[in-house]
């Protein structure tokens, strides 16, 4: 019954008659390495492959099956003929559960570059493969079989750099722009403990001293990874490696100005600071700092180990 279900599958896709050789032209050919395209997204992984090398070997678009899951509707290829060659076209999401049999591993090595104050940098890899189903009845079968490799590598430590201070010698005023890992991580600014107010700089400036409450968030980011500040710090110029810094907090000290109030049990990471200004820019009617956090997108069962108790969970 499953293969009667395949094959007439094979003449209807989408509810269209599947693509003949006199459809594809030159595109009608040995399949390639090149005939796949793998788009590695914030939320899904997509797959395109080239439709026509898949006809000319014998196969049709409902002959591809991804990482063995046939039985999945959601994990079934779909035809795109408007694309230019035609392709099959498999989208999943990244949620280990919902990622139609993709197999998701870690590693971890040393930091490089920014990171090189870590020695446990991580990095996931989710990878898997759509093969060519052959419904061929008997002994021998004449159709070779397909086999197209996807990867996509997900470094799990970010740099955050891109919210600007701006302090003049009696005020700060904020320009609070959205950080990312891939689009989903981001870095607000608000002006009270139960981060329900946004902070809106007003035209002259916050005072000096006063709290600034700080919120890193992930949004559309699978529920399996929390978010885990490593470092923040502020910094004169917005490439941290060429001016002076002030760290709000490191692993495993921080300043006694700052307050850490949630760290690597969600989503979202909280702390504050109040308002200061870099003495080196005294003399500035304006002077400008940025903040910068390195950012840890930990699973959820190993979060532990990365916190440092006494920095972690100091309160109010």
């Amino acid at each position: 019954m499953v293969l009667l279900s395949l094959l007439i599958l094979g003449v209807l896709v989408n509810g269209h008659l599947a693509l003949t050789p006199n459809d594809c032209g030159t595109s009608y050919r040995r399949p390639a390495y090149t005939d796949i395209a793998v788009y590695c997204g914030t939320e899904s992984i997509n797959l395109a492959i080239q439709v026509c090398p898949v006809i000319y070997t014998g196969y049709n678009a409902s002959l591809l099956i991804l990482n063995q899951v046939a039985n999945d509707p959601s994990c079934r290829g779909t035809l795109d003929e408007t694309a230019n060659p035609p392709v099959v076209r498999f989208n999943f999401l990244l949620r280990q559960l919902d990622s139609c049999g993709s197999i998701f591993r870690t590693t971890s090595a040393p930091g490089t570059g920014i990171f090189s104050d870590f020695s446990n940098i991580q990095t996931v890899n989710i990878s898997g493969v759509v093969r060519s189903f052959d419904p061929t009845i008997g002994t021998v079968t004449y159709n070779a079989e397909l086999s197209y490799f996807y990867s996509c590598a997900y470094p799990l430590e970010y740099l955050i750099n891109n919210t600007q201070v701006d302090v003049s010698s009696s005020s700060i005023a904020v320009i609070d722009n959205n950080g990312s890992f891939i689009s989903t991580l981001s870095m607000q600014l608000f002006k009270d403990v139960n981060y329900t107010t946004p902070l809106v700089i007003p035209a002259l400036g916050v005072e000096l001293r006063t709290r600034i409450y700080v919120q890193v968030i992930a949004a559309n980011l699978t529920s399996q990874y929390h978010v885990l500040l490593d470092r923040c710090y502020a910094s004169i110029s917005a490439l941290p490696s060429n001016s002076t810094f002030f760290n709000l907090f490191v692993p495993c000290s921080q300043d006694q100005m700052t307050t850490m109030l949630e760290n690597g049990n969600s989503q979202k990471a909280r702390f504050s600071f109040p308002a200061f200004r870099f003495i080196e820019q005294q003399n500035q009617t304006i002077s400008t700092y940025y903040l910068h956090c390195i950012t840890r997108l930990c699973e959820t069962s190993t979060c532990t180990q990365f916190k440092v108790p006494h920095v972690l969970q100091t309160s109010l």
